[in-house]
């Protein structure tokens, strides 16, 4: 299905060891009414590969496509806006304007004198920024998003089309995570960020378990004998880690559950190496910008650390293919989101990496594409001979 590429595979010698309960049960059941209760909801589709299953030799694979979600192009919709409309209720109810504000009054604007003098930021490369911006826009709310140097300008501007100031800083993504936490304390502003660090994880923990409910939803879809496999795209690692929280609360046995990551940003993969959190360095200058990140999430890595069965990293390369191969079936995956599908189909290629994955004619596969065309232009020159 692909050329020949490199990638590395990394076994996690610390799989399947219990630990800390990361992600509430009740919590997600909140975040799932709510964000289910918004205008425009609507489960994304769960799309039968069976091409690509049979020329991989594999039962089925599965993939969960999350460009039309809000009209905002990725899951990202799920996390940031619901993050922003709870820190809001929360602030309204500690200056005693609203004990419980729900979005639907925000979106009503009841609120509207308190929450116009609020201002929320985060750090992006660009659709969780954008999917704050459009939580503040819709919720009534002042947005700041800072976006590091290698951000292009079709994802500034598709984040300022909602209403916010987008202010570019030097450096990589986690530069531009330490810029809007300074600002923010400075300012008084609240950092709306889907990466969590020592101190800051009430916010990210209100992200990760809207994510889960794209999970949620492939598994509703889901026909026939569950999937034993998920191949998922690791970034910082929230999503990943929200993905296997919710396989691991829904399906038994568990399904193995692979991280995929951009070779030139595998951040997760070096802590799996290293037993602990690691930040790599350089200018993790890939393509897959969404998973350009250096270092990973405390939460989501107490998760992945003990629940990933394996993490692998791929090449650039790899991901235009697999985003050609989609557009030949009529399916728009942007860079960042067909890593999982990179990793699979590299793994199923791979005798070696065959077997330790335990792949086979029997094997149900799960993926989640994360994105459409979310920088129109760079997807459309990328895919240009996928015709």
């Amino acid at each position: 299905m692909l050329p020949p590429h490199p990638f590395r595979l990394f076994a996690n010698p610390n799989a399947g060891t219990p630990g800390v309960v990361v992600l509430p049960e009740r919590g997600f059941r909140r975040a799932a009414a709510e964000i289910t209760s918004w205008p425009g909801y609507a489960p994304t589709p769960l799309l039968e590969l069976a091409e690509i299953a049979r020329a991989a030799g594999l039962g089925a694979v599965r993939l969960k496509d999350e460009a039309p979600r809000f009209g905002l192009g990725s899951f990202k919709a799920l996390g940031g806006a619901y993050a922003v409309a709870q820190a809001l209720a929360a602030e309204l109810a500690r200056r005693g304007v609203a004990a419980q504000a729900g979005s639907a009054e925000l979106v009503a604007r009841t609120y509207a004198a308190a929450t116009r003098d609020i201002t929320v930021t985060c750090a992006t490369d660009g659709n969780h920024g954008r999917s704050v911006a459009w939580g503040a826009q819709r919720f009534g709310c002042r947005c700041v998003i800072y976006v590091h140097e290698t951000v292009s300008q079709g994802r500034v501007e598709a984040i300022a089309r909602y209403g916010a100031e987008v202010r570019r800083v030097p450096g990589t993504y986690d530069d531009a995570v330490r810029e809007a936490a300074r600002v923010a304390a400075a300012e008084g502003w609240f950092v709306i960020s889907d990466t969590s660090y020592a101190g800051y994880t009430t916010v990210p923990v209100d992200v990760m378990q809207g994510y889960r409910l794209m999970a949620e939803e492939a598994l509703d879809q889901w026909q026939g004998a569950p999937p034993t496999h998920c191949f998922m795209q690791g970034g910082v690692g929230g999503a990943a880690a929200a993905v296997s929280v919710q396989l691991r609360a829904r399906v038994q046995p568990r399904p193995l559950f692979i991280v995929a990551e951009p070779d030139r940003a595998a951040c997760l993969l070096a802590s799996a190496e290293a037993g602990e959190p690691v930040a790599i360095p350089g200018e993790l200058d890939t393509l897959m910008a969404g998973l350009a990140c250096g270092e990973p999430s405390l939460l989501a890595w107490q998760e992945l650390s003990r629940a990933a069965d394996a993490f692998m990293a791929v090449p650039d390369e790899a991901a235009v293919d697999c985003m050609r191969l989609l557009a030949r079936q009529g399916i728009v995956a942007g860079e960042s989101g067909v890593a999982g599908l990179a990793a699979l189909l590299l793994a199923a290629a791979d005798p070696a990496a065959r077997a330790a994955l335990n792949l086979g004619p029997d094997s149900r596969v799960l993926l989640f594409s994360t994105e459409g065309a979310t920088d129109p232009e760079l997807y459309a020159r990328l895919v240009a001979d996928a015709a």
